[in-house]
């Protein structure tokens, strides 16, 4: 996602409406003022959060492809099952860029008529929002129709919730390196003593593109080209680099998934992998969700993407993630980063 939607700023939502997983709230007297104005830009609005639930009812059923952990988006099922026992739920896990590549083929030829609510991956975003119900899944999170918090949602493309986060940290062998010696900013990456095969780097550099937000573009490019100089070692993926540093092979790596790293910490038999958060810390926003153009139960999957938004769910998030919840919800991000500078993109 670009621009607004991926800036992330150290105060979160404290959502004090969250009541059974669901917002059901009087409607204001401009509310209707404001379905109008919404349909008037050709976007769906509901005012009652009750109405939604009536017209999932009738529908009945839920159809999902999830980018989620089996794991995951099994415990969400139960919790939506548990919500509203009256919807048949079926959810597949959708994974890989050649299952979306063809999932985004379908939806362009109008073909994938049986899903509801589906995972839109970051690397074809621009390409799976068009293909989106323009529910105004934003102006109704605002004024309480649906409780989801409006900085989980596009602001540009107002039907696109991102359901979870990752932050990102910098890891270390702590029987090779003192904690006080690991890098306490990004810059200090590039001390002399650092340079020449020292510590990893990704070569997917999603993290650092999350300091653009609040760093700038040009800042990003400048320090990419010096930390290349240092000459560190380039790898592809969080399993194997975390491994090696666990085994000792190498002392550092420069900047990863922190929910990764705490992953592989948590299963090393060693006690050698450690995670650090250097601020400013990169957050970036994930798990995004849509509505289907072609959904048959559209309201059914409102209420999916509002259950994902809730605190049980966020729960879910943190402990099969791991440590995936938003952000902006009342989970175990959010608490690592809190009193820390955050910038996402």
């Amino acid at each position: 996602m670009r621009g607004t939607f991926f800036r992330v700023a150290v105060l979160f939502l404290m959502l004090g409406f969250w009541a059974n997983g669901s917002a059901i709230l009087a409607a204001s007297p401009d509310l209707q003022k404001v379905k109008q104005a919404a349909e008037a830009k050709g976007f769906i609005f509901e005012t009652s959060h009750d109405e939604i639930v009536t017209k999932a009812k009738k529908e009945g059923r839920l159809r999902v492809l999830s980018s989620y952990s089996p794991e995951a988006f099994r415990r969400m099922s139960d919790l939506m099952k548990k919500k509203y026992p009256f919807l048949d739920i079926y959810i597949e896990e959708l994974t890989g860029p050649e299952a979306y590549q063809r999932f985004l083929l379908e939806l362009k030829a109008g073909a994938a008529k049986d899903w509801d609510a589906a995972a839109a991956t970051p690397d074809m975003y621009n390409d799976f929002v068009p293909e989106r119900k323009k529910f105004d899944i934003l102006g109704m999170a605002e004024h309480g129709v649906l409780a989801i918090p409006p900085k989980m949602i596009d602001p540009n493309n107002r039907g696109v919730v991102a359901i979870g986060s990752g932050a990102c940290s910098a890891a270390y062998n702590r029987k090779l390196i003192s904690p006080e010696k690991v890098p306490n900013t990004w810059e200090d990456f590039l001390k002399p003593e650092f340079k020449g095969e020292k510590f990893i780097v990704e070569l997917r550099a999603t993290c650092l593109a999350g300091l653009a937000a609040g760093l700038g573009e040009g800042w990003v490019r400048d320090y990419a080209r010096k930390i290349a100089a240092q000459n560190p070692v380039w790898a592809r993926g969080a399993t194997v680099a975390m491994s090696r540093i666990a085994a000792g092979e190498y002392v550092l790596h420069h900047m990863h998934n922190y929910h990764s790293c705490v992953r592989a910490a948590a299963k090393d038999p060693t006690g050698s992998l450690a995670c650090k958060l250097i601020e400013p810390v990169p957050v970036r926003l994930f798990d995004t969700e849509l509505i289907v153009r072609t959904a048959p139960h559209p309201y059914a999957g409102l209420l999916w993407i509002e259950t994902e938004t809730s605190p049980e769910a966020q729960a879910i998030m943190d402990k099969y993630g791991p440590l995936n919840s938003s952000i902006y919800a009342q989970g175990k991000v959010a608490e690592a980063v809190k009193g820390l500078k955050v910038y996402g993109g």
